[in-house]
């Protein structure tokens, strides 16, 4: 359901009274411009209140100045005015306003197909520039200035294709690549968005970070995909809500504490009820796949009525025993194989430590995402032995998972490439790569989004402290400073550091993510572990190509990187700590 959500600051921002006088407002608003009563929701939370006002597809611009009119109005701000707006201080004149704006906003072409869309039973993509009918090869799209009329679409020729949404705090990249993957190797052209890209058939066609509902309508819109597997960050569904009103498979991967105090998150409940959405857009014949370890998922899973599927690290918990009792289909490892079991039986998918992904079988996190991909690939279809090959080979070569857990030998160092963005990822990682430590020394690069607190910074610092690196390059995401001034968050993380124990001389401190790789580099020796967290995507293709260059070249750690390190050796590409 379309519609426009605002969000509330000021004393009053959560206030019960001025909450029933913005609804009394609107309703009488709504009325006047003869629009049937969508449903309006409140959430209340520690910051503010989230005002969501269902609407009619095309009038969703109306409905913004609708929300921002009826709160001021309620809280009685009758000063603030911006020019072509409705205007608080003189109603009369407000509700013309509005009636002009809701009058130029419609578009009746686009609701007569999405009228008869809905009669066809055919699903919908609508945006500002297109609109959609069907999707992937089985869909149409046509430029709002020359859409059809609904007699001239052609209707029999339109229809469904097999779509995955995948959601959680870790591993949903990987996750998304994984079943990606496997619909392509039962030969299924398969197209996935993720925070990496847009590709098709395991070939990027667009870099950046596509995990919201733009990119999920690109992948949607192209004629050259058979199904899709589409990353739904947090981000997205909060500020733009979910591209498909419909799924066949939804996939929640984990809950833990990240992104607090964006959009009225402020804990990790409201996290898990946000994830927790796109269950909202499972089919009645689909499946919602949900990870059994997690206790906010079990207890958000009681309110879903539909048919839920559950994979764990160990295919006997209880939780997953009484769901098999009761019919349902499960994923877990048992005696170091990963089982899939169900009503029809049980299907082998192989020897965990024999899949690339789990390092061995250490990387417990990865094991959950092969768990959780294979699950939501056999509901789609997939058969079990093109499953369990691609569990196994998935991983062996730099494109599979770029940018995730890629464990490579560079001159005699140890270097694990990896996305972890918060304390819970950050620890995964920093476990795979202390059980690969003998002798040598650990080094890790720290960074952080500046659009996270600095009580989150410093719990990352924490979680980073915990493994006692003998070195911390502290570095910017020069691309993610999001409103924080150069040097700002990592000057945080050092001073939590530093408070933590750890000496000043050992955590240098560089601007950009790629000087802080040949920092660590230059210090490295043979037998070292570098752990090597790379967030932006520029950064993310300068590092490969860093590394590549050195396994061609035969680098051997304590050697100069030249011709690559002459830039970062200017004192100015390193701040002062």
């Amino acid at each position: 359901m379309a519609g426009a959500v605002l969000e509330t600051l000021g004393p009053q921002a959560n206030n019960p009274a001025t909450l029933q006088s913005w609804r009394a407002h609107l309703d009488a608003l709504i009325d006047m411009l003869g629009w049937p009563r969508l449903p309006i929701t409140v959430r209340v939370h520690a910051s503010g209140a989230s005002l969501a006002l269902a609407a009619p597809a095309d009038q969703l611009f109306t409905a913004t100045e609708l929300n921002e009119f009826a709160w001021c109005t309620s809280v009685g701000d009758t000063e603030f005015h911006a020019p072509g707006h409705p205007a608080v201080n003189d109603p009369e004149s407000a509700r013309e306003t509005l009636r002009r704006f809701s009058q130029s906003e419609r578009q009746p072409k686009v609701i007569a197909l999405l009228d008869a869309a809905r009669e066809h039973d055919l699903p919908v993509l609508f945006d500002d520039d297109a609109l959609s009918i069907g999707l992937g090869e089985r869909g149409r799209t046509w430029p709002l200035a020359t859409l059809p009329d609904p007699d001239l679409v052609p209707w029999e020729a339109l229809g469904r294709i097999p779509t995955v949404l995948v959601t959680g705090s870790n591993g949903k990249t990987t996750t998304v690549r994984l079943i990606a993957a496997m619909l392509r190797a039962n030969g299924t052209h398969a197209g996935h968005s993720c925070t990496d890209g847009l590709f098709v058939d395991g070939k990027k066609i667009q870099s950046g970070d596509y995990s919201g509902p733009g990119g999920a309508r690109e992948i949607l819109r192209r004629d050259d995909v058979q199904a899709a597997v589409l990353e739904t960050a947090r981000g997205g569904l909060l500020r733009r809500g979910l591209a498909l009103a419909e799924a066949d498979v939804a996939v929640i991967t984990n809950i833990s504490a990240d992104h607090f105090g964006e959009y009225g998150i402020h804990d990790l409940e409201g996290l898990a009820q946000a994830k927790f959405s796109v269950a909202n857009a499972v089919s009645a014949s689909g499946w919602l796949v949900l990870n059994a370890a997690d206790p906010l998922l079990r207890e958000n899973a009681t309110r879903f009525t539909g048919r839920v599927a559950w994979f764990h690290l160990n295919a006997d918990d209880a939780l997953l025993k009484e769901a098999r009792h009761q019919g349902a289909i499960t994923c877990g490892v048992r005696n170091g194989r990963l089982w899939l079991e169900g009503p029809e039986g049980t299907e082998d998918f192989g020897a965990v430590e024999a899949m690339t992904l789990s390092v061995g079988g250490k990387a417990h996190y990865n094991v959950a995402n092969l768990a959780g991909a294979s699950l939501a690939a056999f509901l789609l279809g997939v058969p079990a032995q093109v499953i369990a090959r691609t569990a196994l080979s998935f991983g062996s070569t730099a494109n599979d998972n770029a940018g995730r857990l890629q464990r490579s030998v560079v001159g005699g160092i140890q270097v694990f490439v990896d996305y972890a963005h918060n304390p819970e990822g950050l620890r995964g990682l920093l476990q795979i790569a202390a059980s690969h430590r003998d002798d040598g020394r650990l080094a890790l690069l720290l960074g952080q989004a500046g659009n996270r607190t600095d009580e989150q910074v410093r719990e990352l610092a924490a979680a980073a402290a915990a493994f006692k690196p003998d070195l911390i390059v502290l570095k910017d995401l020069e691309d993610m400073l999001r409103g924080r001034a150069a040097g700002e968050v990592s000057g945080i993380l050092r001073d939590e550091l530093q408070r933590l124990g750890l000496p000043l001389e050992a955590m240098p401190a560089y601007l950009s993510e790629l000087d802080a790789v040949h920092a660590a580099l230059r210090w490295a020796r043979a037998g070292d572990v570098l752990v090597l967290p790379i967030h932006g995507s520029r950064a993310q293709r300068e590092v490969a190509a860093l590394l590549d260059a050195l396994r061609a070249t035969h680098w051997v750690a304590g050697n100069d990187l030249a011709p690559n390190s002459a830039r970062n050796t200017d004192p100015a590409n390193q701040r002062a700590m």
